[in-house]
C-alpha cells in the first residue's frame, strides 16, 4: 500500500512538470548547469548562503535546507515568470526530494541508518550498550582518556565515513556522559574521525572513486598510470586528515579548548548538562524506554557480538559484492586477478572499491539487527514480538535522520543544476604562481564543499581541472601528488564543516548532538586547523619544503595554538 500510494504521488508529480513546466532547466546536464553559471553567476550562491545562514539563526535544519531547495529551483523556474516561479519551484522541489528517495545509492544510505537505529536499540535494551559503558568506565578514569577510547574506536572503523558516525556514537555516548563531555565534544571527535580517516585509508569504500578519478585525469594526458600507487603517494600531502586526528587527541590530553567548544565543555563539567539549554539533540536517547530491565543481567558481549558482526559483515560484504561487480563487467585483468589471487591485498582492495557500500552497510547492519534479536531471545531478556517491537522503535528514532538526508541531498541535486561550483571555479582558478596552485586548490576545494555538502562531488569536478592545470604548470611527481592531494584534501576539508553535510548530521545523530551546536562549535577547530594546512603545509610544500619537515612543524604549530589560546576546561 505504501509503495504503491508512492509510485501514485510520483507519477502525479511527473505530470503535473509535465503540464506545467515544460521550460525547466532539468537534470544536472553539464551543459545546462554550464549556461546557469554564466546566467546567474553569483546568484547560484543563493541556496547553500539561504541554508547555511537559516540553520544558525533558526535552529531548524529541516527548515533551513527546505527554504534553501526552495530558492534553488525557484531560480530554476524563473523562465515563467515570477507568479509560475513559486508554483513551479515547489513542484520541482517535490520532484527532487522523491528523485533523491528514488536513488539506489540514497535509499540504502537511508535505509542503512534506520537499520542500525534498530540494532543499537536492540543493544541498548539487551544492556550491552550499558554494560560496554560501565567497563569503559572503569577504564576511562577521566575526561580524557574517555576521549582517546572515542578517537580510537573512530580510527578502527577506518573503511566508512557512515558506518563511524552510526556506530561511535550510540557505544561512547554512555562513557562521555558520565565524565560530563559535552555532546559536543563527542560529535567532533566522531566528525573528526570519519571522513578524515575513510579518505586516507588503504582499503575503505572511498578508495575506489578517489583512485578512478585520479586514472581518469591522467587518461585525459594520455598518460598511463598506476592509479593507485599514485592515491598512496598523496596520504603524506593529506595535511588536513593527518593534523584533524592529532588536533583530536592533543585536545584531550591536553584537556584545553577554545573557542564555542570550550563554553561547552565547561558547561557539561561544572553543571553535568552534557547538550546546552534548549538544544535540539537529533536523536532523544534519554527519553526513548529502551533501558534494559533491572533484572538483565549486563553482558559485555551483548554489544561486541552484534557491532562485531556488523563490522565483520561489512568487511565481507564489500569483498563479495565487489567481486561480483567485478565478475560481471569487462575488466578482463581483474577478473583473472580474482580468480587466480582471490585473497591477495590488491584482489580486496579492487573489490573493496567496487563493492556498493550503501546496500553492503545495510545488509550488514540488517544481519546484525537479527543476530541481536537471536541473543536477547535465546537469552529470554525479550520476546520475539518485543524484539521486533524494539528494532522498530529504534527505527523510528532515525526517522528524522532520514529527512534530513534527503533534504541534503535534494539540495545537492539543485546546486549542481545552478552549476555553483562550476561558477566558483570559475572565479577562483585564474593565472596563479606555481608554489600557491596546491594551497589555492585547497581552498576551492573547500569553499565548494561547504557550499554543497558534498566531498564526492567537490573530487569530481575539481579533479579533472586540478591534475591537468598542475602537469601544465610542471609535470614533476611531487608536484603532481599535493595537488592532486589538496583536492581529495580540500573536500573533506569543506564537507567536515558545512552543516548541510550528510557526514555532519550524522555525526550530529550518533552523539545526539544539537545539530547547529555540533557545527558551531567544530567550524572553529576545523577552520584553525585548515589555516595550519594551507599556512604551513601546501604552501611551503609548493616552495619545496619536504613533508617530513612540514608535519612535525604543522604539530607543533598546533599543540602551540591550543597551549597559547587554548584554555583549561576544568579550571575553576
Amino acid at each position: 500500500m505504501v509503495r504503491s500510494r508512492k509510485m501514485a504521488l510520483f507519477t502525479a508529480v511527473s505530470f503535473l512538470l509535465t503540464l506545467a513546466v515544460p521550460a525547466m532547466l532539468l537534470a544536472a546536464d553539464p551543459a545546462v548547469a554550464k549556461a546557469n553559471a554564466d546566467h546567474f553567476k553569483m546568484l547560484t550562491l543563493i541556496p547553500p548562503v539561504v541554508a547555511i545562514v537559516l540553520a544558525f539563526v533558526t535552529r531548524n535544519v529541516v527548515l533551513s535546507l527546505f527554504a534553501g531547495i526552495f530558492s534553488g529551483t525557484f531560480m530554476l523556474s524563473l523562465e515563467g515568470g515570477v507568479i509560475s516561479a513559486f508554483q513551479n519551484g515547489f513542484i520541482k522541489l517535490n520532484h527532487e526530494v522523491l528523485s533523491s528517495l528514488a536513488d539506489p545509492w540514497n535509499a540504502g544510505i537511508v535505509l542503512q541508518c534506520l537499520a542500525i537505529g534498530g540494532l543499537i536499540a536492540l543493544v541498548s535494551k539487551m544492556g550491552g550498550a550499558k554494560a560496554i559503558a560501565e567497563a569503559l568506565a572503569k577504564k576511562a578514569t577521566g575526561a580524557t582518556s574517555a576521549q582517546l577510547y572515542a578517537w580510537f574506536m573512530g580510527l578502527l572503523i577506518f573503511f566508512d565515513d557512515y558506518a563511524n558516525s552510526l556506530t561511535v556514537g550510540p557505544i561512547m555516548r554512555p562513557v562521555t556522559d558520565r565524565m560530563k563531555i559535552s555532546r559536543e565534544k563527542l560529535a567532533f571527535i566522531i566528525d573528526g574521525t570519519a571522513a578524515p580517516i575513510a579518505g586516507i585509508a588503504l582499503i575503505s569504500t572511498w578508495v575506489a572513486y578517489e583512485i578512478g578519478l585520479i586514472k581518469d585525469g591522467y587518461a585525459g594526458l594520455g598518460i598511463e598510470a598506476n592509479a593507485y600507487g599514485l592515491f598512496v603517494g598523496t596520504i603524506p600531502f593529506r595535511f588536513y586528515n593527518i593534523l584533524i586526528l592529532i588536533f583530536i587527541v592533543a585536545t584531550a590530553v591536553m584537556l584545553r579548548e577554545f573557542g564555542p567548544m570550550l563554553t561547552a565543555e565547561r558547561r557539561a563539567r561544572k553543571t553535568g548538562k552534557v547538550l546546552a539549554d534548549g538544544a535540539k539533540p537529533m536523536v532523544a536517547a534519554e527519553s526513548t524506554g529502551l533501558e534494559p530491565d533491572e533484572s538483565v543481567k549486563l553482558n559485555i558481549w551483548n554489544a561486541i557480538i552484534p557491532i562485531m558482526t556488523l563490522i565483520l559483515g561489512a568487511f565481507v560484504g564489500f569483498y563479495f559484492n565487489g567481486r561480483g561487480a567485478i565478475m560481471g563487467g569487462d575488466d578482463a585483468a581483474l577478473i583473472q586477478l580474482l580468480n587466480e589471487s582471490p585473497a591477495s591485498f590488491t584482489a580486496i582492495r579492487e573489490a573493496f572499491g567496487a563493492s556498493d557500500a550503501s546496500i553492503v552497510l545495510f545488509e550488514a547492519a540488517l544481519f546484525a539487527g537479527i543476530v541481536a534479536m537471536i541473543l536477547g531471545v535465546t537469552q529470554k531478556i525479550y520476546t520475539i514480538e518485543a524484539a521486533v517491537d524494539t528494532w522498530v522503535q529504534g527505527v523510528k528514532s532515525l526517522v528524522i535522520t532520514g529527512v534530513i538526508l534527503l533534504l541534503a541531498w535534494s539540495l545537492s541535486s539543485v546546486i549542481k543544476q545552478l552549476g555553483t561550483a562550476m561558477y566558483l571555479v570559475s572565479v577562483l582558478s585564474d593565472a596563479i604562481p606555481p608554489f600557491t596552485l596546491p594551497a589555492i586548490i585547497f581552498i576551492l576545494g573547500s569553499f565548494i564543499s561547504f557550499a554543497t555538502g558534498t566531498s564526492y562531488g567537490t573530487m569530481g569536478i575539481l579533479m579533472p581541472l586540478a591534475i591537468p592545470l598542475a602537469h601544465a604548470i610542471n609535470p614533476e611527481s611531487g608536484y603532481m601528488l599535493m595537488n592532486i592531494g589538496a583536492v581529495l584534501t580540500g573536500a573533506i576539508f569543506g564537507d567536515h564543516c558545512s552543516p548541510i553535510s550528510d557526514t555532519t548530521i550524522l555525526s550530529s545523530m550518533g552523539a545526539a548532538c544539537d545539530h547547529i551546536d555540533h557545527t558551531r562549535t567544530q567550524l572553529v577547530y576545523a577552520v584553525t586547523v585548515a589555516l595550519v594546512t594551507v599556512f604551513l603545509g601546501y604552501i611551503p610544500a609548493g616552495l619545496g619544503v619536504p613533508v617530513y619537515i612540514i608535519l612535525p612543524v604543522a604539530v607543533t604549530a598546533l599543540i602551540g595554538i591550543l597551549f597559547f589560546f587554548g584554555k583549561p576546561v576544568e579550571e575553576a
